[in-house]
């Protein structure tokens, strides 16, 4: 039997990245129209157990979708990609690559595995029970900001040579604005070399219902996941927001194919964010954005995928027609 290798953490964020980052930010956020909050503060400790709460209700499909694919396909997306490292942006507790993991490990072809996350605690925990799973697989965790370390990914496998496949899963990628895609896309092409690949998941455009309740599920837990982002400022920036005083707006753009989740102000307030030498004036009805969600059409994940310098592989969508998965690799 396989001893485990020890894992490798690697720490590229410095730890005053998150409360500079967050007064960043926040700054250049709240001074936009509409005002808004990026995304990645939604997931403290209590957002990601909401987060993960949610992916678990009957409304919310994606989760299950993607994990349906993978588990339907994880041998030929291993086999397509000829990979002997696995990559993983934004990989949490890497629960759906374990898939991934278990269809590499039926071959015997990956040599290494690097989950990239900004958690520290979390990647820590991650990477000790995936070198107990996987014993001959050496884990290289990255705690780092994925759109700011791409050029720190691992090369290659312990042996050297081999091909990379980044995985970019949960549909994550349709939180990016389209020019912020664009330049994740064309930076990440950019870091890998020939024969790389990237793993793409997306979620699909559908009808204005089902996406809507997806994002406003009966128990209301999204809402609470998005106010929660509210508490984050009050709690790292000293800010006084009322809870009690926003209501959840979900919506779907139809021009932009994209869910639109705001926090509306139901009435003049003042807001002081000390942390940030901040005050904010709301005004009745004045909305914050906290997050956008793209939905995907085949054809243009493709088409900003090869935008960006890659060629499509294969595609995989789930027998709903729901979610896909996208192979790309670097000619």
């Amino acid at each position: 039997m396989s001893t485990a290798k020890e894992p490798v953490v690697q720490v590229l964020l410095d730890p005053d990245w998150a409360s500079g980052s967050l007064v960043e930010d926040v700054r250049r956020g709240f001074a936009a129209h509409p005002r808004a909050l990026p995304p990645k503060w939604l997931y403290d400790d209590a957002g990601s157990d909401l987060f993960d709460e949610i992916t678990r209700l009957p409304e919310y499909y994606p989760f299950a979708r993607e994990r349906e694919i993978l588990i339907e396909h994880a041998a030929e997306i291993v086999t397509a990609s000829g990979a002997t490292t696995l990559v993983e942006l934004g990989s949490g507790t890497s629960e759906k690559t374990r898939i991934l993991l278990d269809a590499f490990a039926a071959t015997g072809t990956l040599e290494c595995f690097a989950p990239v996350d900004v958690s520290e605690a979390t990647l820590r925990f991650a990477a000790e029970q995936i070198s107990a799973r996987y014993p001959g697989v050496q884990v290289e965790a990255v705690v780092g900001d994925f759109t700011l370390h791409l050029a720190h990914l691992p090369r290659s496998g312990s042996e050297g040579g081999g091909r990379r496949m980044v995985a970019f899963l949960g549909g994550t990628i349709g939180n990016l604005y389209l020019e912020e895609r664009a330049a994740f896309l064309g930076a990440l092409a950019d870091t890998l070399e020939s024969g790389d690949s990237l793993l793409l998941g997306t979620d699909l455009v559908k009808s204005s219902d089902r996406l809507i309740a997806a994002y406003n599920d009966d128990q209301g837990v999204t809402e609470k996941f998005v106010l929660n982002s509210l508490r984050v400022l009050n709690r790292e920036l000293g800010a006084d927001f009322d809870l009690d005083g926003f209501s959840y707006i979900p919506f779907w753009d139809a021009h932009m194919e994209r869910m639109d989740l705001r926090l509306r102000s139901e009435m003049p307030q003042r807001v002081t964010i000390p942390g940030a030498d901040l005050v904010l004036d709301l005004a009745s009805g004045e909305e914050i954005r906290v997050e956008i969600s793209t939905k995907f059409r085949v054809s243009k994940i493709a088409a900003e995928l090869e935008a960006a310098g890659f060629g499509i592989t294969r595609v995989w969508t789930d027998d709903h027609g729901d979610f896909a998965l996208t192979l790309a690799t670097k000619p």
